[in-house]
């Protein structure tokens, strides 16, 4: 069974900027698609990134501020965040998945999930 932990969130001023890291313990993470997400309390996880093989995904709202990355030599994937605004507020998840069908952005996609890092944007 793998495991994934985050690390990295933290509290910032609007338009600053912090670098999520993901890493994958268990098995070689090149064997498996990965995303992050998000989420508020009463509110769905959104899908923010996904990374299968060497295509990534972006959801609408980050797309031009965040980037993701992997290293499967470190088994890490990473979310770098730049000009966080007081809506990308939320605890972020990564997750893991071998056998998702339809969009890697929707959360049904993935097996395996960590255990979230919260990021909090003032204004």
């Amino acid at each position: 069974q793998i495991q994934l932990v985050e690390s990295g969130g933290a509290s910032v001023q609007a338009g600053g900027s912090l670098r999520l890291s993901c890493v994958l313990s268990g098995e070689p993470s090149s064997g498996y698609f990965m995303g992050w997400f998000r989420q508020t309390p009463g509110k769905e996880r959104e899908g923010v990134a996904s990374i299968l093989n060497s295509r990534i995904s972006y959801a609408d709202s980050v797309k031009g501020r965040f980037t993701l990355s992997r290293d499967n030599v470190v088994n890490t994937m990473y979310l770098q965040m730049n000009n966080l605004q007081p809506e990308d507020t939320a605890i972020y998840y990564c997750a893991a998945g071998r056998f998702g069908v339809g969009s890697l952005l929707e959360p049904g996609a993935y097996q395996h999930w960590g255990q979230g890092t919260q990021v909090t944007v003032s204004s």
